[in-house]
């Protein structure tokens, strides 16, 4: 039987393109397409594929938290992230995620099938130059443009949330603030820390020894 691979990205283009190349891949069938993740979540649930390729730059739901949420509820499909993005920090923390590879859309179209295919047969699967770049990011964490200790007791409660893969609603639920609230203190946190987005700020708390630890107790006692 031909291996089911849904395909979830915004840019209707580049998803047209390899929707017909999985199409004239022997082995490989397409389960479905979607245009952001929540749709992807929604079809896999119920086409339940072999293999999902997900876009790593997506709005509103990102592709590492729609990865995160495959892996959340226990969907059987192999996922493999398929980006433009080559910086290692966005490697690992995919793979950290639960990612089973990384592809980056520059691929030619012979690799790119090839690829799929060792992930269809239980393959991890990661593009040949970014292997050394993902060592590197392992190895050497950025460094916050502040001390920890200039972070609010709030703002290291949200890093902390982030680490976790959490997205806004989530932390807002946890911390009993308004999703709006959480914006903000994240859009503050993100410029404090000199990082450009809430994944960068992610991958430095998880590889960083000077924040293990240094969470603040939440302000809920969620065993209450």
């Amino acid at each position: 039987m031909s291996a089911r691979v849904l395909l979830i990205d915004d840019h209707p283009l580049f998803r047209h393109g390899v929707a017909q190349l999985i199409r004239s891949e022997p082995g490989l069938d397409l389960a479905g397409e979607a245009g952001d993740g929540a749709s992807g979540l929604a079809l896999a649930e119920r086409l339940d594929p072999d293999l999902v390729l997900i876009d790593l730059n997506m709005k509103p739901l990102s592709g590492l938290d729609t990865l995160r949420a495959f892996k959340q509820r226990g969907l059987r499909a192999r996922c493999v992230m398929l980006t433009v993005s080559d910086d290692g920090r966005d490697v690992l923390a995919a793979m950290r995620a639960g990612a089973d590879g990384y592809l980056l859309k520059d691929l030619e179209p012979e690799d790119l099938a090839r690829h799929i295919q060792d992930a269809v047969q239980g393959g991890r699967v990661i593009g040949e130059r970014l292997a050394d770049r993902m060592v590197d990011a392992a190895l050497h964490p950025p460094e916050p443009a502040v001390a920890l200790d200039e972070l609010t007791e709030r703002e290291r409660e949200i890093l902390g949330h982030l680490a976790d893969g959490l997205c806004n609603k989530a932390i807002a639920r946890e911390l009993l603030i308004a999703e709006a609230t959480v914006k903000v203190h994240i859009k503050h946190l993100l410029r404090k820390l000199g990082v450009k987005s809430r994944l960068e700020a992610a991958v430095w708390a998880l590889q960083s020894p000077a924040f293990r630890g240094r969470v603040a107790t939440p302000a809920v006692d969620r065993a209450a």
